[in-house]
């Protein structure tokens, strides 16, 4: 499986899109049933989104040790993170509130608009955020009632230290197992794209290659807005020279840019950012934290594409319903910035718990190649201004070292 490797894959997933596209331009009737192709691979996504997010989550959390020890640089690091994220949610939300890509789209298959009636109170909503069983929320694909238990359980986990070893070691592997299934599932992704995209071109003709672009169009505007709009306000009130942060940032985000992995690019990021004079006691705190709860680039997508799905789909969503998908999402983007295409098993997840449709997931990995190179360089960014804006936070309280200590 040489030809089909992780540094090719975005190709062949490009060129999956295209060869799609044309043949079910050209060959409508032998296109159609092609769609099982794509369902079979949708059903292996879904089948991993309880363990991934158990492992995620809880290693999150269970890993930072007694929540009270972390201190005003944790405390501070929260807040920041946090503030950061909901801004992107809330900008991601906006963007494509406003640009709305993916009326017109008309999936074929899409889900039917939920029937009229009398819709759930908040107090109904919050009472059903909260399982009475793990193993059933987990059956039924709650992404919600799981995000709450893991979330709980690794809080838990946290406030017992020591006694929480191998539970921690367990989700650790829970973690990494998953996320090698998701990496073998993805080497199935070109063929479940050709299939997808074929089938419902088919049916929907060119509506479809107009709507994907506009939604791409969409996902770098927001992407390049959060840049401009947020993180360089950021810098500069905490007094960074903006050219300056560049030159030591830029490897950083070329690795990310190219490789569309947070990860490959954190050792250049923490070399280059002790060396632009982040002090090496907050940069190794803020920066590994900051790969699981700072992550922009992939919450503005995450809320893009679910929106651009409800559009494409023809499903009305209240406003209720859309505080809860952002609420969700808002828990649910930690830690999956590091593997390339892992945020699909989350949207797999949310598509199913408010009906969207899933044929939309499908059509969306076709043009995640795009997407991912400004999305994994922005999430980057943002591992590299968090702990140059907390060093200034800190310096206010007492003076701090510029440089390697």
């Amino acid at each position: 499986m040489r030809f089909l490797n992780p540094a090719t894959l975005p190709k062949w997933m490009l060129a999956s899109l295209a060869l799609g596209l044309g043949f079910g331009l050209l060959f409508p009737d032998l296109s159609r049933p092609l769609a099982p192709i794509a369902e079979i691979f949708l059903r292996l996504l879904r089948a991993i989104i309880a363990p991934l997010l158990f492992g995620i989550l809880v290693t999150a959390l269970a890993s930072s040790g007694d929540l009270r020890a972390l201190g005003r640089l944790g405390l501070r690091a929260a807040i920041f993170f946090e503030a950061a994220t909901t801004v992107a949610l809330l900008l991601g939300w906006g963007v494509i509130s406003i640009l709305r890509p993916g009326d017109g789209v008309a999936l074929h298959t899409a889900a039917a608009p939920p029937a009229a009636g009398t819709p759930p109170s908040v107090a109904s909503i919050i009472v059903n955020a909260f399982p009475t069983s793990i193993l059933d929320a987990m059956a039924r694909g709650d992404v919600l009632q799981i995000v709450v238990f893991c979330l709980l359980f690794g809080a838990a986990a946290a406030a017992i230290g020591e006694k929480a070893g191998p539970l921690l070691r367990f989700a650790e592997s829970i973690a990494a197992v998953s996320f090698q299934f998701t990496r073998f599932l993805m080497y199935l992704a070109p063929a479940a794209i050709f299939a997808a995209i074929a089938s419902t071109t088919a049916e929907n003709g060119l509506q479809v290659l107009s709507g994907l672009g506009r939604f791409v169009a969409a996902s770098w505007l927001a992407q390049l807005a959060y840049v401009a709009l947020v993180l360089t306000p950021l810098l500069l009130a905490a007094g960074a020279n903006l050219r300056r942060f560049w030159a030591y940032a830029r490897e950083p985000f070329l690795i990310a840019f190219g490789t569309t992995s947070s990860a490959a690019a954190i050792p250049s990021a923490l070399e280059n950012m002790e060396a632009y004079g982040v002090p090496r006691r907050i940069l190794g705190f803020v920066m590994p934290v900051g790969l699981s709860f700072n992550l922009a680039g992939s919450t503005i997508h995450l809320v893009m594409a679910t929106f651009f799905v409800a559009q494409a789909g023809g499903v009305a969503l209240t406003m209720t319903q859309q505080l809860l998908i952002l609420l969700t999402l808002k828990l649910t983007s930690k830690g999956v910035a590091g593997i390339p295409r892992a945020n699909f098993v989350i949207l797999a997840g949310l598509f199913e718990s408010f009906q969207l449709p899933r044929e939309g997931l499908a059509l969306l990995l076709g043009v995640d190649a795009i997407i991912d190179m400004v999305r994994t360089g922005v999430n980057v960014l943002g591992h590299c201004a968090g702990p140059v804006v907390l060093a200034k936070w800190e310096e206010r309280d007492g003076p701090v070292v510029t440089g390697p200590e």
